[in-house]
């Protein structure tokens, strides 16, 4: 029997499906806001998501390479020496990951004004 591959297409109702396809979930966001204004390792990485395992993150970080929002270079060095960041096509999303970034630190504020037991820790990028 002959060996035929059948590309099936993929189908989106809205952009916003199609946006959420490549950036949504758990991680991706983080990772991106992560890498918005450094290269990062992946240990500072693990260090900056610490609840994220590293086979996800490893896992994530392939996707998004996969398509093209991030760079990853590597160093031919021994130990080696892997380094991410958005890549010229990923950079177009950092109007998006402001807006996101601004509106939970926005929504963490209403819930702690309603009386919510939280913390935000994100002053490192202002």
């Amino acid at each position: 029997m002959e060996n035929v591959q059948t590309i099936v297409e993929k189908e989106y109702n809205i952009g916003v499906e199609v946006t959420v396809d490549v950036i949504g979930g758990k991680w991706k966001p983080i990772i991106l806001c992560n890498l918005r204004h450094q290269v990062m390792r992946t240990s500072e990485l693990l260090r900056a998501i610490p609840k994220i395992s590293q086979k996800m993150l490893t896992q994530q970080l392939r996707e998004l390479e996969q398509d093209n929002i991030i760079d990853r270079k590597v160093y031919n060095q021994i130990p080696p020496k892997v380094e991410y960041s958005l890549s010229e096509y990923g950079e177009s999303l950092g109007e998006i990951l402001d807006l996101l970034c601004s509106w939970g630190e926005k929504h963490a504020e209403h819930l702690i004004d309603n009386g919510e037991a939280i913390s935000l820790n994100c002053d490192k990028f202002k």
